[in-house]
């Protein structure tokens, strides 16, 4: 299948999920379901021994549509829904991140009924070609450019008044949410 020029490719390794129940009880036999939109989905082994703490450690690769502003991790013990969570792909791509960059991600997972039933971490990588001057491939325009600093202060002066060279700051901004 040739990959679109709409689209990205991503690795999402599926690593564990923490505090997963169903009706107060250790769940059985849990996979997790990876979704870009309703008809691109991934799924991961059957988890047998880990019950309310499973563990895969299992890459999943799938397309991700430019329009795509979510994935949805969904939990599963058989046929029953422990719990999903809808993740913005802006929290691993774009803004401030190049192509190839390692995201370690963790979600609160929501059953059915909107209540808390545990944890899923996993980590995220949207394929490309590097991030080397002139690549149009990055998840943002400015991720195609080397990261450059901001100027301190257009004066340069420290603190006692004396003229000094002119330092850099850089940073990522990250959102905060209550």
């Amino acid at each position: 299948m040739e990959k679109s020029s709409s689209s990205k490719s991503i690795e999402v390794n599926v690593i564990s999920a923490e505090g997963l129940s169903i009706n107060r009880k250790q769940p059985k036999n849990v996979f997790v379901i990876l979704r870009s939109d309703p008809f691109n989905s991934r799924s991961t082994v059957t988890d047998i021994e880990g019950g309310s703490y499973p563990k895969w450690n299992e890459k999943l690769v799938m397309e991700l549509p430019s329009h795509a502003r979510f994935i949805t991790v969904e939990a599963h013990s058989g046929r029953k829904l422990i719990g999903s969570a809808s993740i913005p792909v802006s929290d691993f791509c774009g803004g401030y991140l190049p192509d190839n960059y390692l995201s370690f991600l963790s979600y609160r997972l929501r059953d059915a009924n909107g209540e808390k039933n545990g944890i899923i971490n996993l980590s995220v990588m949207v394929k490309g070609k590097g991030t080397s001057r002139g690549n149009t491939g990055g998840c943002a325009a400015s991720c195609s450019r080397p990261w450059m600093g901001v100027p301190v202060d257009n004066n340069n002066y420290n603190k006692y008044n004396n003229k000094v060279s002119g330092g850099m700051v850089t940073g990522i901004p990250v959102p905060y949410k209550f």
